[in-house]
């Protein structure tokens, strides 16, 4: 079975905050840094500590903000966010620009995926993501089956 989308843009607001989520899901220990920083407190007490920690846990989730909001300005990613189609079957993504061009994307090519209550998020890479939400399927067995692929795959569970 082929699951054809409608074409549809992706959602700047939505893509940097799903790379958010991803950056963070990924990258927990970067807390435990800062936790180990503020606990220098009971070595040496001083708040400059806690202050010191708090201002590189946010220097370093900033820097992951402007990157995504980033990509959402660059030339190169353009295509990203224009509106595109897909085909998406047990083999392969196929991403459709018209009914002439296009391009494949195997499955080997996805890191891991997760769900929520409105979308699929797809990561390809820390930076590079996704996002199918459910409306762009035609029927709710077409959700359905995306899912089922995706757990065959190992990339949800």
């Amino acid at each position: 079975m082929i699951v054809k989308t409608k074409k549809y843009a992706l959602d700047k607001k939505a893509y940097r905050r799903a790379g958010m989520r991803n950056i963070i899901r990924e990258q927990w220990w970067v807390v435990l840094i800062a936790a180990a920083i503020s606990a220098m407190t009971f070595v040496i007490p001083s708040n400059w500590w806690w202050i010191g920690a708090l201002i590189a846990l946010s220097l370093y989730l900033l820097f992951w903000l402007i990157q995504f909001a980033g990509v959402t300005q660059l030339e190169q990613s353009k295509q990203l966010f224009e509106k595109l189609s897909y085909e998406i079957n047990s083999q392969q993504i196929l991403i459709k620009l018209n009914s002439k061009q296009g391009m494949p994307m195997k499955w080997d090519q996805i890191k891991f995926a997760w769900m929520d209550k409105k979308q699929f998020v797809l990561v390809v890479s820390k930076a590079q993501l996704m996002l199918f939400p459910f409306d762009v399927f035609k029927t709710h067995n077409e959700v359905k089956f995306v899912e089922t692929i995706l757990k065959r795959k190992g990339l949800i569970k």
